[in-house]
């Protein structure tokens, strides 16, 4: 609070006053005023800071005393006399929040208007601001023009709608997607223009039947307009044969128009029917396209999303150099297709370095309003595999759900992306650079697609959340992400008498020489590049066609310790030392991951428990009794000791290459404030995955074809938890499927857009999302880690906490 002293002029149109001023300010104040104040310092600090500026509506006196809202509770639970002016809209912070540096947003949320407690500013960055930022914001916007100033401070302020935005009531089920409609939200025109506004994009402007015909739909839409804080002050839309709002009580209204001069946002269709990743395809009427930085970009829209896909973020680069950011100007760019896979077992192409975006929104060109919190995915597939055309990473169902931009990216894999030589310039980790240089054109570019460019989550599952793991400790990453998802992220292993697993390399990093050791001259050998001097044969490997490469047998794949991209052994989480990056991260891990990944299912039947043990860990005798005696992983006898004892030793090897790590990571960070915040979670359903052994998934009983989620089944390791998060779940099995992806995407993108995973229960209310918000109510707040005992997240529906 030291830069916001009493009675200071802090910013254009800002003033400091103390509270005793409060009454005089309240006392003086005309009922037509422009200026209002709010409280905007906790209680506990030394001087109260208050701002005086322009509100959007006002908060009517009519309001039902019987609201949830009302004007009754706002007295009591806000102090109305005392920090506001002639019911206005503005700036408080929470009553009883933990953190009272934090200011929120009330303002009115319909026609006849009540109190909005929660939401984004319209002025402000996409979270809620803190207060040491309020000042620099208004700044701006008073320099550029949206809020006016005259001596007396702000005196008004433009609108703050811009771009098309999707908007669809989009619940995840790809079979109930043709009941639904969604529309394009455009900005503000007069009624002459709105019409062409639409034609424009090739649609045509909502009529009042169409509306009709798909209430519900219209109802949620519009009102989660007027929650984020995006609708015109009068809550009213052009549509074809009028105007249309929603009130108070999410009744949509037609009234009369009140000047054919208004200019008011203007609703337009949304002809393409085409939702879900397998048919999402771009045509010639669905086609859109954007300029950022020197480049345009065609992509286009689908029900769901603006999709742009195939975009390169950097040069093509040469073998066994990192790659720098895409330099080429005034192209016009194709994103309407996936771009190749970087090379992987023989297939693939060494020009792989690009990206896909969907967004729900596509702002004006040059605008920084209204930009959405951004997800940045990185694949998984043990740094040998993968891609960004996943079907089950695909961002468009969490982007049109949730209302976030999700960006996913290639990176180069396995030798090409990892080889390390000492004493030589090939030092390693090339894949991870690749996802530097993405994150840095995300930052540069991202805002021309919707995103905010400072409020990204990185995140990935399996190899990608080892990645996450890297870039949290990698200095050039540092800076460049404000939070971090990893999804069951690899390490540990060292333990009942093994030196190491394939797990352990994902968390310790190897040196370059310890990376030679393990994949360098088998490579070479393997490629053929048998010369005597090591530059010749460094000369040979770089003319080896990739396709090869990436099928040898024996290939690099391993994060090391070049000293530039990643200088530690492993990442710091038990000291605050600067060289961990100081963002809210959430690790977890799918309950079965060991059965994919540590547990080998055993060749040849077995006739005991011990025996099962050690063919399936690959330990002794003595070690597999201990894991007996431990009585940590009891036996569940279905009458096939083979298949009993290998649930055994999948739960073992999930907490050696999995959780131990991870849990491990997220107490010592949540001891040390490494992180800003911890969360953790198990993941307890899960569709398909990583199926090595052969296992099967759910069995298949009467009345559930696709397999019961309810009996008992391996929860597999990468790609089983995803569908989940991003909502591509399919097949659906249950009603729990669907509901489950509902709750668990709004987990996750909360955390993408205020680094906490609890959407508030007045926005899932606002979305019409029942089957969330009764989860969200029956289970209670998901907490940060606290000490040894969590609490965990086991991630179901709904979902529970343990510890």
């Amino acid at each position: 609070m030291s830069s916001f002293r009493i009675g200071r002029h802090v910013a254009p149109g800002i003033s400091v006053f103390s509270p005793e001023t409060i009454s005089e300010i309240y006392s003086s104040e005309p009922t037509d005023s422009f200026r209002r104040t709010f409280n905007l310092g906790g209680a506990d600090e030394e001087d109260w800071a208050n701002l005086l500026f322009p509100a959007s509506s006002t908060v009517s006196p009519g309001v039902s005393q019987n609201s949830d809202f009302d004007i009754k509770s706002f007295d009591e639970d806000w102090g109305f006399g005392k920090f506001t002016v002639n019911r206005r809209a503005g700036l408080c912070t929470e009553p009883g929040s933990i953190d009272p540096d934090v200011v929120r947003l009330i303002a009115n949320t319909g026609l006849p208007t009540v109190c909005q407690f929660d939401g984004r500013c319209q002025w402000g960055p996409s979270r809620s601001p803190r207060l040491s930022e309020v000042p620099f914001h208004w700044a701006s916007l008073v320099e550029n023009g949206t809020w006016k100033v005259d001596a007396d401070g702000v005196a008004n302020g433009n609108g703050w709608l811009h771009g098309p935005a999707h908007k669809l009531v989009n619940n995840l089920n790809g079979t109930d997607d043709s009941n639904h409609v969604g529309f394009l939200l455009l900005d503000p025109s007069d009624k002459r223009d709105a019409a062409k506004a639409c034609e424009a994009i090739g649609e045509s402007i909502v009529s009042r039947s169409q509306i009709k015909a798909h209430n519900a739909d219209f109802v949620s839409s519009l009102s989660y307009v007027a929650y984020a804080g995006r609708a015109h002050s009068a809550n009213l839309y052009h549509i074809s044969d009028g105007v249309v709002a929603v009130d108070a009580h999410e009744k949509l209204i037609f009234p009369p128009l009140p000047s054919r001069g208004i200019k008011l946002p203007v609703l337009c269709t949304q002809s393409s029917q085409q939702g879900q990743p397998g048919n999402a395809l771009a045509t010639t009427s669905n086609q859109v396209t954007i300029a950022s930085t020197g480049n345009t970009y065609v992509g286009y829209r689908n029900q769901k999303s603006f999709r742009f896909l195939g975009i390169p973020y950097a040069d093509t680069p040469e073998r066994f150099v990192h790659s720098v950011p895409y330099s080429k100007t005034k192209q016009t760019l194709n994103a309407t297709v996936y771009a190749p896979q970087c090379p992987q077992y023989g297939a693939g192409a060494e020009s792989c370095l690009f990206l896909n975006v969907q967004t729900p929104y596509l702002p004006k060109q040059g605008s920084k309003k209204g930009l959405r919190p951004v997800l940045f995915w990185i694949h998984g597939g043990g740094f040998v595999t993968g891609s960004a055309a996943d079907a089950g990473t695909d961002g468009g169902n969490l982007a049109s759900r949730e209302d976030i931009v999700v960006v996913q990216i290639q990176y180069r894999l396995n030798t090409l992306g990892f080889l390390a030589i000492p004493g030589t310039t090939v030092t390693g980790n090339y894949g991870i650079a690749d996802q530097i240089n993405a994150l840095q054109w995300v930052i540069k570019n991202i805002a021309s697609f919707g995103g905010d460019p400072n409020q990204i989550t990185i995140g990935g599952d399996s190899a990608g959340a080892g990645s996450v793991r890297a870039l949290l400790g990698s200095p050039p990453a540092n800076g460049k992400f404000q939070g971090a998802i990893a999804m069951s992220n690899l390490g540990g292993g060292v333990t009942l008498g093994l030196e190491s697993t394939y797990s352990t390399t994902y968390s310790s990093y190897l040196t370059v020489a310890e990376s030679y050791a393990v994949a360098g001259q088998n490579v070479f050998l393997a490629a053929g590049c048998n010369q005597t001097a090591l530059s010749k044969q460094i000369a040979c490997l770089k003319d080896v066609p990739a396709s090869i490469i990436s099928g040898l047998s024996s290939m690099a794949r391993y994060v090391v310790q070049d000293g530039t991209y990643v200088n530690t052994q492993q990442l710091d989480v038990v000291n605050r030392n600067g060289s961990t990056a100081h963002v809210p991260a959430m690790f977890g891990v799918a309950r079965d991951d060991g059965s994919s990944i540590g547990a080998t299912y055993p060749s040849t039947p077995v006739t005991g428990e011990l025996e099962g043990i050690q063919a399936a860990l690959g330990i002794s005798a003595s070690y597999a009794q201990s894991v007996i005696d431990s009585g940590l992983f009891p036996l569940h006898d279905t009458g096939n000791i083979t298949l009993d004892s290998f649930n055994v030793s999948a739960r073992v090897a999930t907490d050696s290459g999995f959780r131990c790590v991870d849990q491990a990571t997220m107490f010592a960070a949540a001891q040390s404030n490494a992180f800003a915040a911890s969360y953790y979670y198990e993941m307890d359903r899960t569709v398909g995955g990583y199926d090595p052994n052969l296992l099967g998934g759910a069995p298949v009983t009467p009345g559930y074809p696709d397999g019961n989620p309810n009996l008992p089944y391996f929860r597999f390791h990468s790609g089983a938890t995803a569908p989940f998060i991003f909502g591509n779940v399919g097949p659906i099995r249950d009603s729990n499927d669907l509901k489950a992806a509902q709750l668990n995407s709004g987990y996750f993108a909360q955390f993408v857009k205020s680094g906490q995973p609890n959407p508030s229960e007045r926005y899932l209310a606002t979305r019409k999302y029942g089957e969330t918000l009764h989860a969200v109510q029956q289970t209670g707040q998901w907490k940060q880690i606290k000490d040894e005992n969590g609490p965990i997240r086991l991630l179901d529906y709904p979902s529970v906490s343990s510890g």
